[in-house]
């Protein structure tokens, strides 16, 4: 009995532990495509997964980071939702391609139009960014999930070094080193072509010693085809002979 007692209750813990650990995980992210590296520019996700079982996600704000503007910030279409790119004067101004940036986008703002995120569902809010500061580790971006019963969650906290996990954390994107193109890529690229390059010479060399392998062997063929074909006769013939004697 007491036996069955434990055994019941160290199921029901484990799944409260599971319970909990999924709802920690599931909080608004950002992650890279690709990879986002000091200096550069980069596509990056906003993933938002609905942690709630009775309303759906209809809302998404975040806010760009003021010590760290960034001079562009583009968004792409996501079909059922309405963005909308809001603006702040800069303190001090940036200068871009020679150029001086008064002002920057300091928060962006996707709406439910036609679509929204239910139960057990997430979605993926692309943005293009850039340039990303060469003098941090990571940006910070503060986010607010609005759901249809007017709840709203603030993902605003930010993971303090050495302690846990805060219940609310703000998506962090983690910044690479620089890699010397600040558009990204660029080295990859080339390596890429590269090797795209070197695995069509490959290529061609095997097409090339197939063709050679293949003619060889039709000759081979073609030579025993014959030798088989004047047996053929000969024996023909020896049978003729046999026959009339």
């Amino acid at each position: 009995m007491n036996v069955s007692r434990i055994a019941l209750a160290t199921g029901v813990a484990a799944s409260s532990v599971l319970l909990l650990s999924g709802t920690a995980f599931a909080h608004v992210s950002v992650q890279p495509q690709g990879e986002a590296a000091k200096g550069g520019y980069a596509t990056v996700n906003f993933k938002v997964p609905n942690e709630r079982d009775n309303a759906s996600t209809v809302k998404l704000e975040v806010n760009i980071p003021t010590e760290h503007p960034l001079s562009s910030v583009m968004p792409q279409p996501v079909p059922g939702w309405k963005v909308e790119v809001t603006k702040s004067k800069l303190a001090k101004p940036l200068q871009v391609h020679g150029k001086q940036i008064t002002e920057a986008v300091s928060k962006v703002t996707w709406t439910a139009d036609g679509s929204k995120i239910g139960p057990g569902q997430f979605q993926q809010f692309p943005l293009s960014l850039g340039k990303l500061p060469e003098d941090a580790d990571q940006l910070v971006f503060k986010a607010l999930q609005t759901y249809d019963n007017k709840e709203v969650v603030r993902w605003i906290e930010e993971a303090k070094e050495g302690a846990a996990e805060p219940e609310s954390p703000a998506p962090v994107l983690k910044l690479s080193a620089a890699t010397g193109d600040e558009h990204g890529g660029g080295a990859k690229d080339a390596s890429a072509k590269d090797g795209k390059n070197a695995g069509h010479d490959e290529d061609t060399k095997s097409e090339e010693a197939s063709d050679g392998s293949s003619d060889t062997t039709a000759r081979i063929l073609g030579i025993v085809g014959i030798l088989v074909g004047v047996a053929g006769v000969a024996f023909g013939v020896l049978a003729g002979r046999r026959r009339t004697s």
